[in-house]
């Protein structure tokens, strides 16, 4: 299975979109960086995470929510990891796609 990586905000670009469009269903998902805003609840992208859940498994950068002070606001069913997490996520599955 793959890893996609999302680095960038969706209220920014659309990396989101384009890797929700592509991503196989069962891939995983990390947001990292400016890719963390996706997994804020209550925005206008909140509907288009939750649609997601079901097909893939995401994952957030721990580090990078609490750099934006945004660890309390995400949305429930999307798993926090640490640095040791993403490297595990990295190691465990065949590939690694970034989207930019």
């Amino acid at each position: 299975m793959i890893l996609h990586t999302v680095n960038r905000s969706p209220f920014d670009t659309n990396c989101l979109n384009d890797c929700l469009e592509m991503a196989a269903a069962g891939s995983s998902i990390i947001l990292i960086e400016d890719g963390v805003y996706a997994a804020l609840s209550k925005t206008q992208f909140t509907d288009q995470m939750l649609a997601a859940l079901p097909k893939h498994n995401f994952y957030v950068l721990r580090p990078d929510l609490q750099a934006r002070g945004i660890q309390d606001c995400i949305i429930d069913e999307i798993e926090a990891v640490d640095y040791s997490g993403f490297v595990t996520l990295c190691t465990e599955l065949d590939k690694v796609v970034s989207w930019y």
